[in-house]
């Protein structure tokens, strides 16, 4: 079933009543339409009649609500617009616990931005179909980007990439010998058809940043987040310019 007329939802919150609006196609699914999703514009307007929000982004409540249709009774329909519009997971994988303490910097910046991540040790070498596996799978399990650190002969990114079209990005980390250079060359060097951004060696940080770049093209609130944080990393410096000026240049 498909409908394309306006219909108004009266959905009960724990704080107040909302009415939300929406001119579009939505599609029926079967069992008592629990597993219908509205795809559509959609205006969100409060007891008061305010419109609090524009845009299906805004509206993210898990709530019961009560929909009449023209071609069904009243339904009482769960409707979980946060799953649908839930920010996407960042797969975390690394080649070896030791890239743990590089790999810790990634999950702090993902953390603090709030985004969703999920770690895993999988080796190009020792595990590779475990490896394999979770690339094929990680669109339908969620993720948006994958950041697959390593060291050495790290292939790991690239292996993870020739699997997958989500976006990979490799840090490649600085070992005992040639203080990370092979692994920077491993990592970068792939071959046309199979690309994988490549961060600075151990820049872990840079990573994350990017990975929730990519995610927020389709996330106004996480964008929101990166330009806070880029504003407050700007402040920071002009205060400490603002510091040497006033000690060195009077």
């Amino acid at each position: 079933m498909t409908k394309t007329s306006k219909e108004r939802l009266k959905f009960l919150d724990k704080n107040t009543v909302f009415v939300l609006e929406y001119i579009g196609r939505f599609t029926d699914a079967a069992e008592g339409h629990s597993g219908m999703k509205v795809k559509s514009f959609l205006r969100l307007t409060d007891k008061s009649g305010i419109t609090t929000g524009e845009q299906k982004t805004d509206f993210k409540p898990t709530v019961w609500a009560v929909l009449k249709l023209q071609d069904c009774p009243i339904c009482f329909l769960k409707l979980n617009f946060q799953e649908d519009m839930k920010v996407k997971k960042v797969g975390i994988i690394m080649g070896s616990d030791s890239d743990l303490p590089v790999v810790e910097k990634a999950i702090d910046t993902l953390r603090e931005l709030e985004v969703p991540f999920e770690v895993h040790i999988y080796s190009a070498h020792r595990t590779p179909v475990e490896a394999k596996e979770f690339s094929v799978n990680a669109r339908a399990n969620g993720f948006g980007a994958i950041i697959a650190a390593a060291g050495k002969a790290a292939h790991l990114a690239g292996a993870i990439a020739a699997n997958t079209t989500l976006p990979v990005i490799g840090i490649p980390i600085k070992s005992s010998t040639l203080d990370g250079l092979d692994a920077l060359l491993s990592t970068v060097q792939m071959p046309g058809g199979i690309p994988v951004a490549t961060v600075a060696i151990d820049g872990a940080q840079n990573a994350a940043l990017l990975a929730a770049q990519i995610i927020a093209v389709e996330d106004a609130t996480l964008a929101a987040k990166l330009d806070a944080q880029r504003k407050a990393a700007m402040e920071k410096v002009l205060k400490k310019n603002a510091e040497v000026a006033e000690k060195y240049n009077n």
